[in-house]
């Protein structure tokens, strides 16, 4: 079956075709839900090797478990659970070791997007490092949360359905992580003359969001590092 075939298809008719045998099912599922696996990733885990593994371990699990799938929620829903857990995973074990995940201006400047690395001036960068690097500070928990929530852009009751935890539980999330953000972004506040975002998202607490993330400009791996064989039989 052709890719152009494939693009007509839905990802639960796609994800149910994987389980039937397939082959090339489940890379189409990849390609159309990578780029966002792998910025929910890479925002999480604020490291690009890290963000990379956890995707893999990701989707490996995702295309080994599909036949657990009972279509209660959306496929990419049921793929972000996965890679949330996975980056939790990984961020608990670094915690552990008592590494950071953010440590030095080299890896800060990885995590900047294409755009903002070539254009933006130097006052927007140095911004958006310290914020990353805020981030980086909280506990994987609250991090996911805020990642989803703030970043992402998912309303309350989805980034809960991904978690799976109650709507309570992602805002009480959400607020601990801005609390504990507050401090920490206090200066850039006053360095930016204390003006805000003057959209003020749905779902944003003024002056304490951390940066958005798209779908197109966390730029990831490529298609071979990103999945290392994803679309294949694992």
């Amino acid at each position: 079956m052709d890719e152009a075939t494939l693009g007509d298809i839905s990802d639960q008719d796609l994800l149910a075709r994987h389980v039937a045998g397939d082959p090339d099912a489940f890379g189409e599922i990849v390609r159309r839900h990578r780029d966002r696996l792998w910025a929910v990733a890479l925002r999480t885990l604020g490291d690009r090797e890290e963000a990379a593994d956890a995707v893999q371990d990701a989707l490996v699990s995702a295309y080994r478990a599909a036949h657990t799938f009972r279509g209660q929620s959306a496929v990419t829903t049921w793929l972000h659970r996965i890679t949330v857990n996975a980056c939790l995973d990984r961020a608990r074990k670094a915690a552990s070791r008592k590494t950071s995940t953010v440590d030095d201006a080299e890896r800060l400047d990885q995590l900047l997007e294409p755009h903002e690395s070539a254009e933006a001036p130097v006052e927007r960068q140095d911004l958006h490092r310290q914020l990353i690097e805020a981030l980086g500070t909280l506990p994987p928990d609250q991090r996911a949360a805020l990642v989803l929530v703030d970043m992402q852009g998912y309303p309350v009751a989805e980034a809960a359905e991904v978690l799976d935890v109650p709507t309570g539980t992602v805002k009480s999330r959400c607020a601990r992580g801005r609390a504990r953000l507050l401090p920490l972004l206090t200066h850039l506040r006053a360095d930016t003359g204390g003006s805000g975002d003057s959209g003020g998202g749905r779902n944003r607490t003024p002056g304490t969001s951390v940066p958005p993330a798209s779908e197109t400009n966390d730029a990831g791996p490529s298609d071979s590092a990103a999945v290392k064989g994803g679309g294949g039989h694992a």
